[in-house]
């Protein structure tokens, strides 16, 4: 019983940690939250993320999953080219869509 205990509290120690992180170009990608943000932007396209929303049978914080699934986003979205990424869909099961904008001049390297 008490090596079950100390797994699920593991378990939930790890879950509370947020495993993705954004990538130096995806920092460059904004998230915001209206569409009418991005009306004179041109769009990209949209990417599909996914994250575990659960441990064992325990639901994770919202706002880490949310957060993480924005950072994966933004990731896919600067290798797309864009600059602005807006939620599309809720979050379902550790899924969320979002559209990718490019609204800014192009930078050069």
């Amino acid at each position: 019983m008490k090596k079950i205990l100390i797994a699920i509290c593991g378990g939930l120690i790890l879950s509370s940690c947020t495993w993705i992180k954004v990538t130096s170009k995806g920092e460059g990608v904004r998230l915001v939250q209206s569409v009418r943000t991005v009306e004179s932007c041109k769009k990209l396209g949209q990417v599909n993320t996914k994250v575990e929303s659960k441990v064992i049978v325990f639901n994770r914080d919202a706002d880490k999953v949310s957060a993480e699934l924005a950072d994966l986003a933004r990731n896919e979205a600067a290798l797309m080219g864009g600059d602005t990424i807006v939620p599309i869909s809720e979050i379902t099961e550790g899924r969320r869509s979002f559209g990718v904008y490019q609204c800014f001049a192009a930078r050069t390297q």
